[in-house]
């Protein structure tokens, strides 16, 4: 099995995530990692899914995909036709850090910044691929750490978006 990241744009409406979901539910295909947001273009919107699959049956996932109302049009890639990145968010003992430089230099080694200091807590932030911050989270959980938190992935492709490409030759069929 690979990895594939497929790229959903759709219309902005309510339940187009339970039907695109439910795509994925029938064909017992799990999700590794949803993350949605508005697209680069007004009006539409997109969902970024990772699943673990053969290629053949991602495209004909894809293509069960487009079938649903209100999708505008699906694609897939494999890691090596995008550039990726995820969020993560770690709370650690304030205490932590009077221990020495050692958290200090954790953050420093990781290229990760403090976002929030508190009296109980020290809310740390790392963005990047799911085994760097993987390896921070269990540095962290050496040290102590009350929770852990990160978000899906977020994509460009490494082409020229395709949606616009596919967009324009829909006008010139018109």
């Amino acid at each position: 099995m690979k990895e594939f990241t497929i790229s959903v744009f759709t219309e902005h409406k309510a339940g187009i995530m339970a039907r695109v979901l439910s795509v994925f539910t029938k064909r017992h295909i799990n999700i590794e990692s949803l993350t949605t947001s508005k697209s680069s273009i007004k009006g539409i919107h997109r969902f970024t899914i990772v699943v673990k699959q053969e290629e053949e049956q991602v495209r004909k996932l894809v293509g069960q995909i487009d079938k649903q109302v209100d999708v505008i049009k699906a694609f897939y890639y494999s890691s090596e036709e995008i550039v990726h990145q995820e969020v993560a968010l770690y709370k650690v003992p304030t205490a932590a850090f009077s221990q020495g430089d050692k958290v200090e230099e954790l953050i420093r080694s990781y290229n990760a910044r403090i976002l929030s200091i508190e009296p109980e807590y020290i809310v740390v932030e790392k963005t990047g691929h799911p085994t760097e911050t993987e390896a921070l989270l269990k540095e962290f959980e050496q040290i102590g750490i009350y929770e852990f938190v990160r978000s899906g992935r977020v994509a460009i492709i490494k082409q020229m978006e395709p949606l616009n490409n596919y967009l324009k030759s829909l006008e010139e069929v018109n």
